[in-house]
């Protein structure tokens, strides 16, 4: 059974102004309790690979086994790049009653100049929705821009996570380096660390076999 799940502020979650890893990883706490699920393999994308680690560090008795992809928990890019993709984003300006389609290439135009590698743009565009005949991002830009220092750092964990860990980069993605190496080992000594060969930051759309492939030889045999 997999389940995904849209973090708080991004695709149909509720939108909220606290925009913390303490906050999502407590929103997944919430939902397994619902669900009634005792423990879960995590595999978590970026912020989702943090939210993920917090959660394995604060309740490691609730994973299983924890994937975190293309993200470690050191610092991540610099708050500027970011911040500056969530400029663009917002100037985005798109006319009522335009397809689809046009819309998408219009923001793609729009977000071109600050948002150079196509794969990222892509993966805005994801979040351009229509909503009562206009065209609106259905992430919450407001929140996640207040929280981007808190969303670009980690949280202080002390206690290591004991269970089975991946850290699974693209060879081409800067997010998880050697000098990460150190706190990686701290905070999960069972880490096994992974890269896919010609994968960027978004590793499952770059090379989604070889992604699928990693994930399940580090799944438990059934």
């Amino acid at each position: 059974q997999v389940l995904t799940l849209d973090a708080r502020n991004h695709g149909h979650s509720p939108h909220s102004p606290v925009m913390t890893y303490e906050a999502m990883s407590l929103d997944v706490q919430h939902l397994l309790s619902r669900l009634r699920i005792p423990k879960c393999i995590l595999v978590g994308h970026s912020m989702g690979g943090k939210t993920a680690m917090a959660l394995a560090l604060q309740q490691p008795h609730l994973v299983e086994r924890l994937i975190s992809v293309d993200i470690s928990p050191a610092s991540s890019a610099p708050v500027s790049e970011f911040s500056a993709y969530i400029s663009a984003m917002k100037a985005v300006k798109i006319p009522d009653g335009v397809s689809r389609s046009a819309a998408r290439q219009l923001a793609d135009e729009q977000l071109r100049p600050v948002v150079q590698l196509p794969q990222i743009r892509q993966f805005l565009l994801t979040n351009l929705v229509e909503s009562q005949g206009r065209y609106v991002w259905r992430v919450n830009l407001e929140a996640i821009s207040h929280h981007l220092a808190d969303i670009m750092n980690f949280p202080v964990f002390h206690k290591p996570y004991p269970g089975p860990a991946l850290f699974l980069g693209g060879s081409n993605s800067p997010y998880i380096s050697s000098k990460d190496y150190p706190e990686i080992r701290r905070l999960f000594p069972k880490a096994d660390i992974q890269y896919i060969e010609g994968a960027g930051h978004i590793v499952h759309q770059d090379k989604f076999e070889e992604f699928v492939t990693a994930i399940l030889n580090f799944l438990p045999p059934l």
